[in-house]
């Protein structure tokens, strides 16, 4: 019987599984993969690990793991049933493990929109985060595509790392003369054709070169900001959790879900998602979760 099972080893899991070592916690990290920042060249805006390669800082960190004795597996939970206290996780091949607590940290799917040329461009130039991102862009010609009136502020923060910028609806809804006013303010063009494709920049297939509408005309680019709709795991949706109005799981301030026992960390429950503010959602789940078992063991 173990102490904690965690399900995903990305940062979340990775540092909720750093935590609970040290807390002297029988953990066990199940990472299947693929994670979701596979197409990102580096990790950035992570205080001491600023341009590490995404691969490079996972690795790093499962030589951490093991000087505390807790073990990264290569096996994918399809299942989770039992109660508090005596959760048992189905593996894919049939495998079982026992936990006392689970911490869910197998983030989100992105769901990009079907847009031609869009797919091979993702994660490199085309990113939801500035923050992770923006700097290396900085100054050069980017875009904002926005689907909805809470987005405008998207474009206008995207701002911030150029001074060529402008949104895109591709008529997806109708923009009300405060929110133009808010963005010819800000120096953000507005744009509300159709997309129809991106296209790469010429000698790179990488990087973002141009945006094609539906008429016919091109918006030279280099940069765009992209929010993709997401969806929960087939395992978090099979577990009923509540979710909040977003569509991220729902905890209380102690990262407990609406399951007694079951936790979540990271992207799964917050719209903030990078790797830092991942690992810091870990280390919090789980001290909380390790404040629960010494106070209630069982």
């Amino acid at each position: 019987m173990l102490d904690v099972l965690i399900l995903g080893g990305g940062p979340a899991g990775l540092q909720a599984a750093l935590t609970l070592g040290r807390a002297q916690r029988r953990a066990l990290v199940l990472d299947a993969g693929p994670p979701r920042n596979a197409r990102a060249v580096e990790v950035h805006n992570f205080l001491t690990r600023d341009g590490t390669p995404p691969a490079t800082l996972r690795a790093l960190a499962r030589e951490e793991l093991a000087r505390y004795g807790v073990e990264v597996r290569g096996e994918r939970a399809v299942e989770v049933s039992g109660e508090k206290g005596a959760f048992v996780v189905r593996v894919e091949g049939g495998g079982e493990y026992a936990a006392k607590r689970v911490i869910l940290a197998g983030g989100m799917i992105d769901n990009l929109p079907p847009i031609s040329g869009l797919e091979p461009l993702w994660g490199g130039t085309i990113f939801q985060c500035p923050y992770c991102h923006g700097h290396e862009l900085r100054g050069q010609r980017w875009a904002a595509r926005i689907t909805a009136p809470a987005m405008i502020d998207y474009a206008l923060v995207g701002r911030g790392w150029t001074p060529d910028l402008v949104a895109l609806t591709g008529g997806s809804f109708e923009v009300s003369d405060q929110d133009r006013d808010r963005l010819a303010a800000a120096g953000v063009r507005l744009d509300e054709r159709p997309i129809a494709a991106l296209l790469p920049a010429e000698g790179d297939p990488h990087r973002l070169g141009a945006v094609v509408f539906n008429d016919g005309e091109r918006l030279e680019r280099d940069a765009m900001l992209l929010r993709p709709e997401q969806t929960q795991t087939p395992l978090v949706t099979a577990l009923g959790l509540d979710l909040d109005p977003q569509g991220y799981v729902a905890v209380g301030f102690n990262r407990e879900t609406s399951i007694p026992g079951i936790y979540a960390a990271g992207d799964l429950s917050s719209p903030m998602q990078a790797a830092i503010a991942g690992a810091a959602s870990g280390m919090m789940t789980a001290a909380m979760l390790n404040h629960e078992l010494c106070v209630h063991p069982s």
